[in-house]
């Protein structure tokens, strides 16, 4: 089973890193990494408990009604029926754990990672054990891609290169006879969908001021009409749908688990922009260059610590980016992270290029 593969590989991290446990808690989904490492066959209304220990068998403490739910979980089922029960139950489940990490980030540092509420990190505490972040166990045991996942990727993101140059093309096509935000943005939903591409939501076709705007979306009423001097961004994100290569993969990636039972398709994200004229403005070509230089300075700077075996994390990565748009004087206006982790959802649970808005230490 997959979630076996899980198991092992989480456990490989916890001897590695001398981690007695991992507690992983959900109540009503609360939690996205507890249906990753052991998905349930239906809808679950109580909260559950997966233990695994460095070593051992992983046990899943489950409410009656919901513990038909978890035939197939490969770990050890303890079922509750009251909140007695749970609590006692727990505490054996723990007993000899002098510290077990959990989806919990200390003062909410990194909230992609702190699931778990207050009262529960309470109660484990309650119980003499001592509760730490999972932080980097998560990331290294569910968020890793196999080789299929990875080359989905890659065609996904060939593929939105090939739209949005195709939508850049549409919006010149269609300038005489008017064409909005909302329009392009349409235009590439159905290129999405002759692709075999989905997208939960987006994209994002902003003109002049909305570029300024993150989330911007354009609706069917109120969008820009798109006139020559404007100034065009085009954010958009997609997978491929039912991809069978990322669902069952030929070989793993070095140390990684299979996950077949939640790996899937993954999502590729690019945002690109361009100017409606045929000579782009000098202060336009300036900020591009500045923004283009960050990103470069950026990569270079994870690919020659890669290259001399230099762990890195992830708000140090963001901090080269800024310090290069903050030497050019334009700091104040960077008021974003570098970039996030892409998963099955286009804003993954791994490490996020981020020293502004957290400090990620993945």
């Amino acid at each position: 089973m997959a979630h076996n593969a899980v198991y092992q590989s989480a456990q490989d991290y916890m001897c590695q890193h001398g981690l007695p446990g991992w507690l992983i808690y959900d109540y009503r989904h609360s939690n996205p990494i507890f249906p990753q490492v052991v998905p349930a066959s239906g809808h679950v209304t109580r909260p559950c408990f997966l233990y695994l220990a460095a070593t051992g068998p992983a046990r899943l403490l489950v409410h009656h009604v919901d513990a038909g739910k978890f035939a197939d979980s490969g770990a050890q089922l303890l079922v509750y029926r009251d909140r007695n029960g749970m609590i006692n139950s727990l505490g054996r489940m723990l007993s000899g754990a002098s510290q077990v990490a959990m989806e919990y980030s200390p003062q909410n540092a990194l909230p992609r990672v702190s699931r778990v509420d207050g009262g529960t990190i309470e109660l484990v505490r309650s119980l003499g054990v001592e509760v730490v972040s999972s932080a980097d166990l998560m990331q290294y045991a569910t968020q890793r891609w196999t080789p299929g996942q990875l080359e989905g990727h890659r065609r996904s993101a060939d593929l939105l290169g090939k739209i949005v140059n195709q939508a850049f093309q549409y919006i010149g096509e269609q300038m005489a006879s008017g064409v909005t935000e909302y329009d392009v943005a349409e235009f590439i939903r159905r290129r999405f969908a002759e692709e075999n591409l989905e997208a939960a939501d987006g994209p994002i076709v902003a003109i002049n001021a909305h570029s300024s705007d993150p989330h911007y979306e354009p609706s069917a009423q109120g969008s820009s009409l798109v006139r020559p001097g404007d100034w065009v961004l085009i954010d958009l994100w997609a997978k491929e749908i039912d991809n069978p290569d990322s669902l069952l993969p030929d070989s793993p990636l070095p140390d990684s688990p299979l996950m077949e039972a939640s790996a899937g398709s993954v999502y590729a994200d690019i945002t690109w922009v361009a100017y409606v004229g045929d000579s782009v403005p000098a202060r336009h070509q300036e900020i591009f260059d500045i923004v283009i230089g960050s990103r470069d300075a950026a990569l270079a700077y994870l690919q020659e610590s890669y290259r001399q075996g230099v762990t890195v994390q992830g708000w140090q990565a963001d901090e080269v980016a800024r310090e290069h748009i903050s030497q050019k004087g334009y700091g104040e206006y960077f008021t974003h992270r570098l970039g996030h982790s892409i998963s099955y959802e286009v804003h993954g649970e791994a490490v996020n290029l981020d020293g502004f808005e957290t400090h990620d230490t993945r």
